[in-house]
């Protein structure tokens, strides 16, 4: 019996996807649940499965195919299959990232061997490729008139993925419908500081995540954003929405772009709950495993530049938003304390906003908020 493979049911804020890659060909057998073929969207990889054992008839979408909910990818006639059916040719096993890394770079698929588990190519064996090829390649230099030249010279042309010009689009959008602002502040982090030192590691033994910063900072901006609601309020034609909830939005560093999971109801999280949740993003973001629900929504976004190395910045707004904070690497100056100038760790930090619906004196209080909170992070627990 011939069985149709069709494409998941998308949510309506994704119109869309883009087919990635078949991890089968036509006439070889697949098994029950095995991962047919990757739908990329602006937000997730999506990955569809065999819905039965068989023999793969047909491929209706190729790959770079646009395809929406529901459609038909191809077909596959059910049939018993044996478990020692000949496995996919190397760098197909592997996960989307991966393959997405091997486009990105160059890397012929079969040309990498994988060390994972049933030869699963991992990002190591990628790199180990590229230097391996690096190695066997290197230009060869001229010096002619003062000027050294490459024998070789090229230029490859990669097209964007569905998630960059996404992403491209929205940063576009945000900057030309809304009249976004940003003002600046410092922060003394101490005292933050002191007391991750002092119990990091029986936190770490209690809850089995480590004490980071960001859970401090989510705290505070859960606080602040509960007391100036402009800040959590989002526009919607000539309506301004105040939701009575903080949905956080984290940006993380993927290997297919930036994504921004949300914390959802973080007033009723403790540190420990946002430590775990954004280990728990971090890990699936890099390995393309967040699901469409886990980005969707959000009433707030903080992003951290600071790992990155980024001392200052002005974060762009992620519509429909109204505010996203900027956290900045922790440096140590010298700074002013009653009469004496004494050496502190600082992190300056920005928010910039849309100024249509906060005013500018909102905007200062409320950073001048996380800036005080953080600062005495015993402000965060007693809430005042």
């Amino acid at each position: 019996m011939e069985i149709e493979i069709i494409s998941p049911t998308l949510p309506e804020s994704i119109t869309e996807g883009t087919v990635v890659q078949w991890n089968r060909a036509v006439g070889e057998a697949v098994q029950r649940d095995e991962v047919l073929v990757e739908i990329e969207t602006d937000k997730v990889v999506l990955e569809v499965p065999a819905p039965a054992d068989g023999v793969l008839t047909a491929i209706d979408e190729m790959a770079d195919a646009v395809v929406g909910s529901n459609q038909r990818l191809g077909r596959l006639e059910e049939r018993a299959v044996t478990t020692t059916t000949e496995a996919a040719p190397a760098g197909n096993h592997s996960s989307p990232s991966v393959r997405k890394l091997m486009a990105e770079k160059g890397v012929e698929p079969v040309s990498v061997e994988g060390s994972g588990k049933k030869g699963r190519v991992l990002k190591e064996d990628v790199e180990a490729a590229l230097k391996s090829q690096s190695d066997s390649k290197q230009p060869v230099m001229k010096q002619s008139q003062n000027r050294v030249s490459l024998d070789e010279r090229e230029d490859r042309r990669v097209p964007m993925s569905r998630l960059r010009a996404t992403i491209a689009d929205r940063l576009l959008t945000a900057k030309q419908s809304t009249a976004m602002l940003t003002t600046f502040n410092e922060i003394n982090m101490q005292a933050a500081t002191d007391l991750r030192s002092s119990h990091k590691e029986e936190f770490e033994k209690v809850h089995g995540v480590r004490l980071g910063f960001m859970s401090i900072f989510v705290q505070a901006a859960t606080l602040a954003l509960q007391r100036f609601s402009e800040v959590n309020a989002s526009l919607d034609g000539n309506d301004v929405v105040y939701h009575n909830y903080c949905d956080i939005g984290i940006a993380v560093s993927s290997e297919r772009g930036l994504v921004v999971p949300i914390l959802r109801n973080t007033e009723q999280m403790s540190v420990a709950d946002v430590e775990a949740s954004i280990v728990n993003y971090a890990k699936r973001a890099r390995d393309g495993k967040l699901s469409l629900e886990e980005l969707q929504g959000g009433t707030f976004t903080i992003t951290n530049g600071g790992v990155f190395g980024s001392m200052l910045s002005t974060p762009i707004l992620n519509p429909p938003q109204s505010a996203i904070l900027g956290m900045h690497a922790i440096q140590r100056r010298a700074v002013v304390e009653g009469d004496e100038i004494v050496i502190r760790p600082v992190m300056y930090v920005a928010l910039s906003y849309d100024h249509q619906i906060i005013d500018g004196q909102q905007a200062v209080s409320f950073l001048k908020t996380i800036k005080d909170l953080v600062e005495d992070p015993a402000r965060v627990l007693l809430n005042i």
